[in-house]
């Protein structure tokens, strides 16, 4: 999957492909010229996006595997900002902590059980409190397992539903890691800074952060939804798991509104490479 950029001397846009690192050395077609761009997003946060991406366009089947790789990313995620923040508040050296949590995770990098036992633990000794949203009900662990292992063909409601589940938990968690999250973040930047040390002098560097489904929830543009218990009354337990699931459909419903018509013009050839608000700034 690729993203549009303008090339920095043109003004042309390039279509360039979605890497791992985040950082994306580019050379223009058009014109010849070097440029880096430093993608400022978290590999959940690309994830989702492409999920929804793929479900705007008809892909049910192919945004499940997304939206689940989107929260095992999350949780990675969430395990780092713990950690690092966690340093912090000793007073460790922050590439030290960095490179000692990167030798952790390597140990758990091909086992997505043990990645959810760190994760769980992680919850835990930062919240004081169980986990419990780690059912497989909650997670939509069926569903999941049965699209992507058994070759269940899903309906588009159904993706959708398991969309909400996935935006609603990662939502909720972000909230609750509030500033936490930004010592992960600030590892990014660490890894960029690190590239960006080793680039010959004739390399444009240019940092983007691009339209998506959680930017508009962390950075403050999209109004906060009502609290359930507000918006619903108290009922049975049959009741209440289906108002959370409306819950669920309407924070994401919400979110969608707002920024999908910003992620279909993104992702489109010849549309618009930096929708408004959204502009990279180039170094």
């Amino acid at each position: 999957m690729d993203f549009p950029t303008l090339c920095p001397e043109c003004a042309r846009e390039n279509r360039v492909e979605f890497a791992d690192s985040a950082v994306h050395d580019v050379s223009c077609p058009h014109c010849g010229a070097r440029y880096c761009v430093f993608l400022r997003k978290q590999k959940f946060e690309v994830l989702f996006d492409l999920g929804t991406r793929a479900l705007m366009d008809g892909y049910a089947r192919e945004a499940v595997a997304s939206f689940s790789a989107a929260l095992e990313r999350f949780m990675e995620f969430y395990v780092r900002s713990y950690a690092l923040e966690r340093a912090a508040g000793a007073e460790t050296d922050f590439s030290v902590a960095v490179g000692a949590l990167d030798g952790t995770w390597r140990h758990v990098a091909s086992q997505s059980e043990r990645q959810l036992g760190m994760f769980a633990l992680a919850y835990l000794l930062r919240e004081g409190r169980e986990p419990d949203f780690l059912s497989p009900r909650a997670l939509g662990t069926d569903f999941r397992n049965r699209v992507i292992h058994r070759g269940s063909l899903p309906t588009r409601a159904e993706v959708e539903g398991y969309a909400a589940q996935v935006f609603a938990l990662i939502d909720r968690l972000l909230g609750e890691l509030g500033p936490g999250a930004a010592h992960a973040e600030l590892a990014q930047e660490q890894a960029f800074a690190s590239h960006l040390a080793g680039l010959p002098d004739d390399v444009t560097v240019v940092f983007e952060e691009h339209p998506g489904m959680f930017r508009a929830r962390r950075f403050g543009t999209l109004a906060p939804m009502p609290k359930r218990g507000k918006t619903f009354p108290p009922a049975g337990a049959g009741d209440r798991v289906n108002d959370a699931r409306a819950f669920q459909s309407a924070l994401f419903r919400r979110a969608l509104e707002e920024r999908g018509t910003l992620l279909k013009r993104f992702k489109t050839p010849g549309a618009e490479a930096t929708p408004s608000g959204e502009e990279p700034a180039v170094d």
